[in-house]
């Protein structure tokens, strides 16, 4: 296949037509660099939405026929989940909020005395259930290469005491982007006898994943962030564990039989399989959601998509390389794989302040601060992890760094399938001219961020 078909336009997405104000009182097309945040909606998934608004009903259990149609629509969506994934036979797919959701539900039904294996770099999303949970958790350092990563955990694998073990780890960084060598973490965690959950929020958006080829035990990701609207997620995997838990919420739709028992107290046989852990009236429409845009993605190629992608990748990188006041934050250098996530640095700015510059002056949305994955982004500047920051300086015109001065936070760029080439080359524009001749507007601190005055500088 040549290189000019593997590579795919833009997928058409909603908000691409949206204009937003400039400091300046134009307007322009907004520049949505934040995919990791939150991807915008495919059009697809919203015409789809829209085209089964109208059908809406209660599902499981209900005789209209609005009712049989939204169950069957739920359960199709369960299955379309399932395909995507390249599930196991046997293999579950529960619906929940969102990636957070996912791995709290997970970390409530792992079995009592498991011992949890995080690394440091995750986001707080896998690095924090487990001992919320009241789980033993074993924190790893940041490595510093793939294979690094692996022969830590093998080491710490071997030095575990017996029982059930769990990894949790992150198929793509929500800071760097840098993809992790999930396969073969899993084939150490394996040989030790534990079980592994991807954190696959930032990388079922930007590739294919199969459970089956990866060989992990459990996945979770996010619907916001695979061009869904808010609401919705996955946890899919293994049955076992999930089956002999507690139901993550008591009520309706877990339970087989409620009875009342003779002494007064309720007897409760509750369901196994997805329903157990899916209490109460579901997001029917958010699951849905889920199930187009994985159509949608499967049917546009990851291939493609990749392809695409990596071009704006390169073009980023390049770009960037020529302005010598930027530092791009890597964990496993500068050539390692990623997806369209990238975070960096700027001599003499304040990440806030760049950020600011770059939404009121240019229309371009990214995001600054720590990303909630706070160790990793404190290590990648140097920072000791888990010692808090000083004071964040008060915005104002770009002043040297000093000597052993360390940034405090840092700025993400992040895009993806429906990233046009006009808004890569806008942020590169906009990172040279403000490195070069500074903010056209005054900026100041309002509750901890920059935001633009009507003044100008001068």
């Amino acid at each position: 296949m040549s290189l000019a078909t593997e590579i795919c336009a833009p997928l058409a997405v909603l908000g691409h037509d949206v204009q937003v104000p400039l400091a300046s009182g134009e307007k322009v097309g907004y520049a949505a660099l934040d995919y990791a945040a939150s991807s915008p909606a495919l059009q697809r998934v919203w015409d789809d939405v829209a085209a089964y608004a109208p059908y809406y009903g209660s599902v499981h259990r209900g005789a209209g026929y609005l009712s049989q149609l939204s169950t069957d629509l739920f359960e199709q969506s369960r299955r379309t989940v399932a395909d995507f994934l390249d599930l196991r036979e046997g293999d579950q797919v529960l619906f929940t909020r969102a990636t957070t959701d996912s791995l709290n539900l997970l970390a409530g039904a792992v079995p009592v005395g498991t011992r949890v294996f995080a690394f440091e770099t995750e986001h707080h999303a896998s690095l924090l259930p487990w001992a919320h949970a009241g789980l033993d958790v074993t924190y790893l350092r940041a490595p510093r290469s793939r294979a690094e990563a692996v022969a830590a955990l093998d080491a710490a694998l071997a030095g575990a005491p017996e029982g059930p073990k769990l990894l949790c780890v992150t198929g793509a960084s929500n800071v760097t982007g840098e993809l992790w060598p999930v396969a073969e973490l899993t084939a150490a965690a394996h040989r030790h006898g534990a079980r592994v959950v991807l954190d696959a929020a930032q990388l079922a958006p930007h590739h294919r994943v199969s459970v089956r080829e990866l060989d992990v035990d459990w996945i979770a990701f996010s619907g916001h962030k695979i061009y869904a609207p808010f609401g919705a997620g996955v946890l899919a995997g293994r049955a076992d564990w999930l089956d002999a838990a507690e139901p993550y919420l008591a009520g309706g739709g877990a339970t087989r039989t409620v009875a009342r028992e003779t002494d007064g107290s309720v007897a409760v046989q509750w369901h196994t399989g997805p329903a157990r852990h899916e209490a109460g009236s579901p997001n029917v429409i958010g699951a849905y959601a889920v199930a187009s845009a994985c159509r949608a993605l499967a049917e546009a190629g990851f291939e493609a998509l990749e392809a695409r992608e990596q071009q704006l990748i390169a073009r980023l990188k390049a770009g960037l390389a020529e302005v010598p006041q930027v530092k791009v934050l890597n964990l496993f250098g500068a050539d390692s794989a990623r997806v369209g996530v990238l975070s960096f640095v700027v001599q003499g700015w304040n990440s806030s302040h760049f950020s600011a510059a770059l939404s009121a002056e240019y229309g371009i949305g990214v995001r600054d601060g720590l990303f909630c994955a706070h160790p990793l982004v404190r290590t990648l500047l140097g920072e000791e992890s888990g010692v808090a920051p000083g004071p964040v300086s008060a915005c104002g015109a770009p002043e040297p760094s000093l000597p052993g001065e360390r940034s405090l936070n840092a700025i993400r760029v992040s895009f993806g399938a429906g990233t046009p080439d006009e808004h890569i080359e806008r942020f590169l524009t906009a990172v040279r001219e403000l490195v070069t001749d500074g903010a056209a507007w005054n900026y100041r601190n309002e509750g901890g961020r920059c935001v633009v005055d009507t003044r100008r500088e001068g």
